[in-house]
């Protein structure tokens, strides 16, 4: 398990500045998991697998109260560089025990990231044990389909696979969970939620004139799918 997130530690900065402003992160990814959200101020939000931290700050800026975590320490350190010593940032591991309270949170927040967690469920339970009830989850992954027309198979396989990114001339070799949705949402209500809300989303029109390839692409078939979960009372 160390090993599968090593990775990322490797390519904290070069992932950091690929995800500023990158087409599927700032303009596919970000727009649709803050609309889910809505308006936090003055919530206690957890953002679960922070990465560099973009999230955290917006967050903050919206006037929650974030506590975040990344399983890469070198993510949590331009987190911390990002939002400053104000804010309780932890390394600790999607699906693996969290060192939180019971019910401590009113929201986590968990972008891009599940896919990559080797447990699923223990993640979804790992969320709702930190929640109040009534809490939310909203959380983006890769959406099955896409992983399916890419890797090919049987679309109902339950399998670690890999991709290669190429950030900042080097290469990197990034391991992942795909299953179908079918998996994936018996996960989240075996975990006691509800989903309040699926969007599978299209992409922002800043991506049009910059990425039109990518935005036309994204018009036609899912890259990501998002959700808000609603915790059980």
């Amino acid at each position: 398990m160390a090993d599968s997130w090593s990775i990322y530690g490797r390519m904290a900065g070069s992932y950091e500045a690929h995800a500023a402003d990158g087409a599927y992160n700032a303009h596919y990814d970000r727009p649709a998991v803050l609309s889910l959200l809505g308006d936090v101020r003055g919530l206690r939000v957890l953002d679960a697998a922070c990465g560099p931290g973009y999230y955290t700050s917006e967050l903050i800026a919206r006037g929650a109260d974030v506590t975040a975590f990344d399983a890469s320490t070198e993510m949590v350190e331009l987190t911390r560089a990002r939002v400053g010593d104000g804010v309780r940032l932890e390394r600790a591991v999607l699906g693996e025990p969290l060192p939180f309270a019971d019910e401590e949170f009113d929201v986590v927040v968990c972008a891009l990231a599940i896919h990559y967690a080797e447990d699923r469920s223990a993640a979804f339970r790992a969320f709702a044990r930190v929640l109040r009830p009534g809490g939310v989850v909203v959380f983006s992954t890769q959406h099955p389909t896409a992983d399916w027309l890419r890797k090919g198979g049987s679309y109902f396989d339950v399998r670690q696979e890999e991709d290669v990114w190429e950030r900042l001339g080097e290469q990197f070799t990034v391991r992942f969970w795909r299953e179908p949705l079918t998996s994936l949402c018996a996960a989240i209500a075996d975990s006691g939620f509800l989903i309040e809300r699926l969007v599978e989303p299209l992409p922002a029109d800043s991506m049009r004139e910059r990425w039109p390839s990518d935005w036309e692409q994204l018009r036609r078939e899912p890259g990501f799918v998002a959700m808000r979960l609603v915790k059980g009372r």
